[in-house]
């Protein structure tokens, strides 16, 4: 039993006594309910704390010692996932995750007594009945406090679809891993790199479960292995595990490097090698991981309804190796699935490890690692959030962890640990919004106490305290492999109740040599031996002609989904072909997780190939009646998912439209861009030419005050250069009688010649005004060329700004003019 399912802690009845601000919304779209903002001095709680989802495209890591509430806060944000429709993977290595599937709407005291410790209730002086209905009790109260009502956890159960696999186990889930030795998708055998450490993490981990921790660079071994998988996967070929066995006692190549295969590693050893494998391939306990449901990341993010799927990997029963073996390979699988998709700027899934020590150690590289290190790198811009959790933080690899945004962190065991995390929080603080006080950081770390958190997110200016919402999952603590069962037994873990029944492969003796006969009026399809439907891994038929054929049957339906613009009208049709097989039990096909046929119709062949045989065929695949009920479904499925990618430039507010290509589109933004850049400038023009004939007629204006303040010069020039001459001459003379006249002309020259220099001076400044104002013409038009060469830009950079928009069709729109029967080779049983 989790400590928070004990009882409450003096702690938390005193922060309880904070009422829950009803006021306050703890749900809203793309928000986590976490819990609420928390005083560490004073002790009392604050408002909610929504923390916003996209903010995991950065990715989390939180970090808390054993009874610091960790878990409890991990599983109320999966909750709110589930509830936000965001589906995840949930590797559980120790077993707490499990308690992610008790969710009950009723809280009943009967739900909880099967997931209760006899001893606990012993030990609290009380029946199993009486400690269940405490514990009942317990939870609805936590639950009102924290203002969550039973409706809520309604909406949880319905929102998504919960499974617990247990891999090597059938307790719960089983898990095939074979299917993980198969070629890895287009998108990762291309890249070159990302082949490469698929092939390493494979190797790494099929040795390390036969005990053999090797260097990939120094083990013969590994260098092996890794040319093996490296050369089937390349040409697109899948392997298994006796496949792997025979090649390294043959393998398809004569040398490794430069030397020949038998001096590199002789036959003997390789022999040894071989006889490993097959110790692990025949043992008793491995056939566990050879059963049940292959690891399909689509199938298991989505439900045949299109819920999202919760699916925990429970491991608290494997070996250490056989934990990093599974880890390892099903990292792989989300590493290939998450390079197949479309790039996105939501949040599509996420990733959540609990426990992750020995998996991300700082200097070791575990096969776990490197895949850790390419989603914490890559995985933002597929949409794919990864979610860490220890309660060891000195066993982390800091540098590996510094592409993480957000970081949780709650109460730390030692000094070690929080030097360690603090040294974390430097190393991200540097892209962050706020600053990074390493001492106010270290006192509240210091300051933290059971389920007390401190939220430290990049994109926030502040860190933030808080106090962890209660969740809605019963925290039972890790389930034993038989409540597991008992799971499976109620229906709880995604497998069918008791009861219930799903079709198998049919035994030999089940198997026809003629197809069905069928009503006329069901149209019946074969898919050649070479050419099966997109996706069907199963599928074995490129050599047909050297064996058994066996045929699978399916529904077959093809529509044609017509995508119509509402602005322009413009059309483009879709033709969408899918197979999908029916259980015997099961009423509907699952459209969702049906094989996409390639092929065109005309394509497919009308007879089956010689020697086939038959699986049975579901009665409903036999009536016409089934047939018509599936072709409204699968129109109604249509009309649900089908939608058709436009693009969208906000700016120039123009949509492409269906079926013009993206380049058509980005030329008819060049057009609009050119159009709109051409009425902007002359907008730009006009204003600028307002301003320039204001300032030319300023410019001719104070020419013509230029040229008549020097023409005004001139004239006063000349008439003191007169003054001057007459009365030199009248000095001359000599007479008395004209002294007194020759006095007056010498004043009046004089004063002539101070007009002069004043007209000088008028002269001087008239042309300083020309001047300034050519200059402020100038500037003028420097400032018309900035203008434009800016709208230029403005105008470029508009013309890249591009954002997705999903046309959806009208039920109108869609016509499934096919639907009948088609069989699908599936098995190859190669004659000797």
């Amino acid at each position: 039993m989790l400590a928070s399912g004990k009882g409450l802690t003096d702690m938390e009845n005193a922060s309880m006594q904070n009422a829950f601000p009803h006021n306050q919304a703890i749900e809203a779209p793309g928000k986590f309910y976490l819990g609420r903002t928390y005083d560490l001095a004073s002790k009392t709680l604050g408002d909610v704390v929504l923390y916003d989802s996209s903010h995991l495209l950065t990715h989390a890591v939180c970090v808390g010692m054993t009874g610091s509430g960790k878990t409890g806060l991990c599983i109320s944000l999966l909750e709110e996932a589930a509830l936000q429709g965001v589906p995840a993977l949930v590797i559980d290595p120790k077993g707490d995750l499990t308690n992610l599937l008790l969710v009950f709407p009723e809280l009943q005291a009967e739900d909880l007594l099967p997931w209760l410790d006899p001893e606990e209730a012993v030990r609290n002086g009380l029946s199993l009945e009486e400690f269940a209905q405490k514990q009942a009790d317990l939870w609805r109260r936590g639950l009102s406090e924290w203002g969550q009502d039973f409706a809520r956890i309604g909406r949880l159960r319905q929102s998504a679809a919960f499974a617990l696999y247990t891999p090597g186990s059938n307790a719960g889930l089983p898990v095939s891993m074979l299917g993980s030795l198969t070629a890895p998708p287009p998108a990762v055998c291309e890249d070159e790199e990302a082949l490469a450490e698929r092939v390493n993490t494979t190797v790494s981990s099929l040795l390390g479960l036969i005990g053999i921790a090797a260097d990939p660079v120094k083990s013969r071994e590994h260098v092996l292995l890794s040319a093996l998988f490296h050369n089937a996967w390349e040409a697109g070929q899948d392997l298994d595990l006796a496949q792997v066995i025979r090649q390294v006692q043959d393998p398809p190549f004569s040398q490794l490097g430069v030397l020949p295969i038998e001096s590199f590693f002789p036959a003997k050893e390789r022999a040894e090698l071989a006889t490993m494998l097959n110790s692990l391939l025949a043992a008793p306990s491995f056939q566990a991981w050879r059963e049940g449901e292959p690891i399909d990341i689509n199938r298991m993010l989505r439900a045949s309804d299109g819920r999202p799927r919760m699916c925990v990997f429970t491991m608290a029963h494997l070996s250490d190796s056989e934990r990093m073996f599974f880890v390892s390979l099903l990292l792989n699988e989300v590493v290939g699935w998450m390079r197949s998709q479309a790039g996105t700027g939501s949040l599509r899934a996420l990733l959540y490890m609990d426990e992750i020590f020995g998996f991300f150690p700082p200097v070791a590289e575990p096969p776990a690692k490197r895949p850790l290190l390419t989603m914490l790198k890559q995985a933002r811009a597929f949409g794919l959030g990864v979610v860490l959790a220890t309660q060891n933080p000195v066993d982390l690899d800091y540098k590996g962890l510094a592409n993480i945004g957000t970081w949780f962190i709650g109460r730390l065991q030692t000094e070690r640990d929080k030097g360690r995390v603090l040294e974390g929080l430097e190393g991200v603080s540097a892209g962050a919004e706020g600053r990074f006080d390493r001492q106010e950081m270290s006192e509240i770390l210091a300051g933290l106490e059971k389920r007390v958190f401190l939220l430290y997110n990049v994109r926030s200016r502040e860190p933030l305290t808080f106090y962890t919402r209660w969740t809605m999952s019963y925290l039972a603590g890790p389930l034993t492999r038989a409540q597991i069962r008992l799971l499976n037994e109620k229906g709880l873990s995604g497998a069918p109740a008791s009861g219930e029944t799903t079709s198998a492969s049919p035994s030999a003796a089940n198997l026809t040599v003629l197809p069905p006969t069928l009503p006329p009026d069901i149209p019946q399809y074969f898919l050649a031996p070479d050419r099966t439907a997109a996706g069907d891994a199963s599928a074995r038929t490129s050599s047909a002609s050297s064996g058994q054929i066996v045929y699978r049957p399916a529904i077959l339906a093809s529509g044609i989904v017509n995508f119509v613009s509402p602005q322009s009208g413009k059309a483009s049709a879709v033709r969408v072909t899918r197979a999908a097989t029916l259980a015997e039990l099961t009423a509907n096909p699952d459209w969702d997780q049906a094989q996409q046929v390639e092929e065109a119709l005309e394509e497919l062949e009308p007879e089956p190939h010689p020697n086939a045989t038959f699986w049975p065929l579901p009665s409903a695949m036999g009536k016409p009646a089934s047939y018509r009920t599936w072709r409204t479904a699968y129109a109604d499925w249509l009309f649900r998912t089908q939608t058709l990618e436009l693009l969208r430039n906000p700016v120039l507010k123009a949509t492409s439209e269906p079926g013009e290509t993206a380049e058509e589109f980005r030329a008819r933004l060049e057009q609009l861009a050119e159009e709109k850049q051409t009425k902007e400038a002359q907008r730009i023009s006009s204003q600028f030419a307002i301003k320039r004939r204001a300032l030319e007629n300023k410019v001719m204006r104070a020419e013509q005050a230029k040229a008549r303040e020097a023409e005004q010069a001139k004239d006063r020039k000349f008439q003191t250069a007169i003054s001057f001459g007459a009365t030199i001459m009248s000095a001359f003379l000599g007479r008395k009688i004209l002294k007194a006249a020759t006095l007056g002309r010498a004043a009046t020259a004089m004063r002539d010649v101070s007009r002069t220099l004043d007209q000088r001076a008028d002269v001087k400044r008239a042309e300083e005004t020309l001047n300034a104002l050519k200059q402020d013409l100038a500037k003028l038009e420097e400032e018309e060329k900035k203008a434009l060469n800016e709208l230029r830009e403005q105008i470029a950079q508009e013309v890249t700004s591009l954002e997705s928009l999903h046309l959806r069709p009208r039920k109108s729109d869609i016509a499934v003019d096919v639907i009948g029967l088609v069989w699908i080779p599936v098995e190859v049983t190669r004659s000797a």
